[in-house]
């Protein structure tokens, strides 16, 4: 491994290391790259996602990070391999997540079917902007800091609190478009058309500049991605102290969110029990954080190992999609059953 930062990594209690050279990095961050400019080459037309055709990609974009890992496995052992995996798991499961907020986002701004995909694309984008910063900044963060695993700790557990109380009281993915600050602050330097004018951001009318319904949808996703972005840097990095990892699992999660959008469509509303999962896996991870950070200091406290967080993820995921499956058996609908968006129909006052 390459000596990355002088700082505790979370497993091996020594300097943080990564698997990856400078050439390892620029192939990643220009495959990456590639890839988005193929999803915007797919979505140059807009068109409405077919089932079949989202299904192909969600299945391309779940071979290609478990290809990667299988490779990783081989290549730098076991432990490299589990970890790569372990970090996958969760970002995946905590992109679902992202999805619920998506939708209720898509629906609230009434964006037409044909334009959805390249919203979702753009908040993509977003995410990995967001999460790139996140993930320097949290790697600066644990080589000068011995805290800094307490402070990431912290954050998952007030974060799974947040989760498991707004689950408890079903507010968990409410939505009030009218009172995000981001589309406030549109609405007041910038004037909005009525109506959508396909995937562009801004039209001139009447000599005056205006921006489109779809540029405020993009802004109010972005400022979704802001959040998700603090709850998922710090659980990956409770996983691998190896930025390289956390940055390929987070890349992973994200890409294959605009296909996965479209075959989940129907199912979100069925994860009714979700949140208590997410609450359990990110408050297991805060613990185990701050286990880690105590173990550096008092070498009597134990730390959980990678392969025992797989485990406890799997089986969380395991129990809450049975569970949630059993309790809506016979149930159909869409994710505004077990979620509230604040301001339908938004699309007449943008």
């Amino acid at each position: 491994m390459t000596p990355l930062l002088a700082a505790a990594g979370p497993e091996s209690g020594s300097a943080i290391s990564t698997i990856a050279t400078p050439t390892m990095w620029g192939l990643t961050i220009a495959a990456v790259i590639a890839l988005l400019a193929l999803d915007f080459v797919l979505t140059r037309k807009p068109h409405e996602v077919s089932m079949k055709e989202a299904a192909g990609w969600s299945a391309f974009y779940i071979a290609l990070p478990l290809a990667f890992g299988g490779w990783i496995w081989s290549q730098y052992g076991q432990q490299t391999g589990v970890e790569y995996l372990t970090g996958y798991l969760v970002e995946k499961s905590l992109s679902v997540d992202n999805l619920f907020v998506f939708m209720l986002l898509l629906t609230a701004f009434a964006v037409p079917a044909a334009l959805q995909q390249r919203v979702l694309l753009w908040g993509i984008i977003g995410a990995l902007v967001l999460r790139g910063i996140f993930i320097a900044l949290g790697a600066a963060f644990l080589a000068n800091f011995a805290f800094a695993f307490l402070v990431f700790g912290a954050i998952l557990l007030a974060t799974g609190v947040k989760i498991l109380r707004d689950q408890v009281k079903g507010t968990g993915h409410d939505v009030d478009v009218a009172n995000m600050r981001s589309v406030k602050l549109i609405r007041r330097f910038m004037p909005v058309t009525e109506d959508y004018r396909g995937p562009r951001m801004s039209v001139v009318e009447n000599g005056k500049r205006m921006l489109t319904p779809f540029a405020v949808v993009v802004v109010a996703v972005f400022a979704t991605d802001i959040v998700f972005a603090v709850d998922s840097v710090p659980a990956v990095y409770g996983i691998t102290g190896d930025p390289y990892l956390v940055f390929a699992t987070n890349a992973f999660a994200l890409l294959g969110l605009r296909a996965l959008y479209f075959v989940l469509q129907g199912a979100l509303s069925k994860l009714v029990h979700l949140g208590y999962g997410l609450a359990a896996i990110l408050g297991f991870i805060g613990v185990k954080l701050v286990l880690h950070w105590a173990h550096g200091i008092w070498p009597g406290v134990p730390t959980v190992p990678t392969v025992w967080s797989l485990v406890v993820i799997v089986v969380i995921l395991g129990v809450v999609t049975a569970t949630s499956l059993y309790a809506t058996r016979g149930r159909s609908g869409d994710a505004a059953e077990s979620a509230h968006v604040a301001e339908p129909g938004a699309h007449q006052h943008r």
